[in-house]
């Protein structure tokens, strides 16, 4: 499909697929992701399943908007906010800390396509890399496939990712921050840190 102009019944169907329990893999600007919806305790055990993803490891959240940080009861701090304004849409993950000392990690990618399946899936939606756990993240359509073909209920293609390279991810559940992944922007993220103090 168009990258920019995303056709509308494909993100429908697939939207539909993430509400039913099924696995979508879409693009977003670094890699492409391998979408579940959270609230359904079978669609996540299939995608970790189908990733050989270790149970332990965590999934982030993908989301349309910011609206869905705040819903999800973490503790934004007045840093989380300044980095949310500066690097989202784009490719920054930050875990953040609920009020039960448990952390959710959080992602707004900036691809077209992404943004709009997450927002008409209306049900929370983790994303991990559409890859085999320990494999390259995949850059295009062909890479999921080669990964999953029959495992997986679709796949929207709108051509390579134009980044390539994962998120970085930054924990801010506490302190000091800690980068624990370094990817796309890390060396801006890691100065809008050091200029924060």
């Amino acid at each position: 499909m168009d990258p920019e102009h995303p056709d509308p019944e494909a993100i429908h169907q697939a939207a539909g697929i993430l509400r039913r329990g099924g696995l979508v893999a879409f693009p977003t600007e670094t890699v492409y992701g391998l979408g579940a919806n959270l609230e359904d305790p079978q669609a996540i055990q299939e995608l970790y399943e189908a990733k050989s993803r270790p149970f332990s490891k965590p999934a982030t959240l993908h989301i349309a908007d910011f609206e869905a940080v705040a819903a999800s009861g973490v503790l934004v701090s007045p840093l989380a906010k300044r980095l949310m304004a500066r690097f989202w849409p784009g490719p920054l993950t930050l875990i953040l800390a609920r009020d039960d000392g448990s952390t959710l990690g959080f992602r707004m990618p900036s691809h077209p396509v992404a943004l709009r399946l997450l927002s008409e899936a209306r049900v929370p939606v983790v994303a991990p890399s559409a890859n085999v756990s320990g494999a390259p993240p995949p850059r295009d359509a062909q890479a999921v496939w080669d990964s999953f073909a029959d495992k997986i209920d679709l796949i929207l293609d709108a051509g390579p990712s134009a980044v390539g390279v994962e998120s970085t991810v930054l924990d801010l559940s506490g302190e000091p921050p800690r980068i624990l992944r370094g990817g796309a922007l890390a060396a801006e993220i890691e100065k809008a840190l050091a200029g924060a103090g």
